[in-house]
């Protein structure tokens, strides 16, 4: 990956073309790790609607174990969520080119730990909770939350849910017919084609990613992840190192 492309995809200079080609990385990444995870660990980790509904339905059933694993996955996805705003507020606040690469360096980590360490992992449990569903719902977390400050949640890469909505959204507005050519600004119906078709690219990408992760942890297993945390450093790392320079240099001429 040439690295001012990569610079771009996460300094905190935003353009629209970034945002849409980190989101497009991003959602092929969360389609693999969900997917592969479900292999792994028979849970989807980015599914929050799932997990909620689930526990709901074991709370009636009286099978306590479910509800408490289902409110660890669930707190775990929270606080990735929210370590993602901390490392993006922090990096604001410091002024850092990585403003961005921050969440995507951790990311990166926890999926390298996991395709390195995931067998071992597998057998520890805290309150009911495999340690690979926590670290793998407090991954996607942490993507989610991130893409969505950085796109000013214009594009989410784990919530396939609200994309397909949106792309419903816009082919009932495409399917829309005027009546008249000189209807007011406000009374006129027009599709964003434009969005429409990053919808259908994010789509398309978040299936790709799941065959992709499906197929590779079938055929490797847990060390599947390991290509996916070296996209994301590819990204993160020349804007991170930016910032190591820039430190270095000015440490110096103290």
């Amino acid at each position: 990956m040439p690295l001012q492309y990569a610079r771009r995809l996460s300094s905190r200079q935003r353009s629209v073309q970034a945002d849409r080609h980190l989101g497009v990385a991003l959602t092929f990444v969360a389609g693999a790790t969900n997917a592969g995870a479900f292999l792994a660990v028979h849970q989807y980790t980015s599914h929050m609607t799932g997990i909620l509904s689930a526990m709901a339905d074991h709370l009636v059933l009286g099978m306590w174990d479910v509800v408490a694993a289902g409110l660890g996955a669930l707190l775990a996805f929270t606080a990735g969520a929210a370590c993602s705003a901390l490392l993006v507020n922090l990096g604001r606040r410091h002024q850092l080119h990585s403003e961005f690469a921050g969440p995507l360096l951790l990311e990166a980590a926890l999926l390298l730990a996991f395709g390195l360490l995931g067998s071992r992992l597998a057998e520890l449990r805290s309150y009911f909770v495999p340690l690979t569903v926590m670290l793998l719902c407090f991954t996607m977390g942490l993507q989610n939350a991130l893409v969505t400050k950085l796109s000013r949640a214009e594009i989410r890469t784990t919530h396939v849910t609200g994309i397909v909505t949106d792309i419903g959204i816009e082919l009932g507005k495409l399917a829309y017919w005027n009546r008249s050519r000189s209807l007011d600004g406000v009374l006129r119906v027009e599709a964003n084609r434009d969005r429409l078709g990053l919808l259908g690219l994010l789509l398309l990408s978040f299936f790709c990613g799941g065959v992709a992760g499906a197929w590779g942890f079938n055929r490797h297993g847990y060390v599947a992840t390991v290509p996916l945390a070296a996209l994301l450093g590819a990204v993160a790392v020349p804007t991170a190192w930016d910032d190591v320079v820039g430190w270095w240099r000015r440490h110096r001429k103290a």
